[in-house]
């Protein structure tokens, strides 16, 4: 839990939605849901076959994280332009690439981000909590805080921050017991 914004004060943040679908994380040669033993489940089977097409276009020790939309957890997507949306890139060195980066790797992978709500010099904590009060909490799980700038994985703590709704998770059951794909625009 982050106990302070400090960290972002007086820097270039980009705040994006935070997406209610599964973390997912894609390399060269294979992708994981969550954790490096996340198993097989069948909603899993439109990511992995996006990553037989693009994962050569990976870069070796590189990794594309974003979340996998394919399945509706505890909101229902109907107009989803992908089921994946990234919001960040990793490269070798265990670096997530600044945010402008990140935009140059989506298009050179043909992928697509999380919304952005916000881009541009740290706002502070009050602008924020009113941006999130223009949002439906029926659709939107909560908003994410990035620095613009790239980051090591040892800064992580100090260069990303989530907000969730109360009472975010809004079902009985796992979502994996009794899934429903979400649908895609048009």
């Amino acid at each position: 839990m982050l106990k302070t914004t400090t960290c972002f004060e007086n820097k270039v943040v980009v705040v994006t939605e935070k997406r209610d679908g599964e973390n997912t994380t894609l390399y060269r040669n294979g992708v994981h849901a969550r954790s490096l033993d996340s198993g097989y489940h069948e909603s899993r089977s439109w990511i992995l076959q996006l990553q037989a097409t693009i994962g050569h276009n990976i870069p070796e020790g590189w990794r594309v994280c974003g979340e996998n939309l394919y399945a509706k957890h505890s909101i229902a997507y109907d107009q989803l332009d992908t089921y994946f949306e990234v919001f960040s890139v990793w490269n070798e060195y265990n670096v997530a690439l600044s945010w402008n980066s990140t935009l140059e790797w989506t298009a050179l992978l043909n992928l697509s981000t999380v919304p952005v709500l916000y881009r541009g010099v740290w706002p502070g904590r009050k602008q924020l909590d009113a941006l999130w009060q223009q949002c439906d909490p029926n659709r939107v799980e909560g908003y994410v805080v990035r620095l613009a700038d790239s980051f090591g994985f040892a800064e992580f703590s100090s260069s990303v921050a989530k907000f969730v709704r109360t009472n975010h998770v809004q079902t009985d059951q796992h979502w994996k017991r009794n899934w429903t794909p979400n649908s895609l625009r048009g």
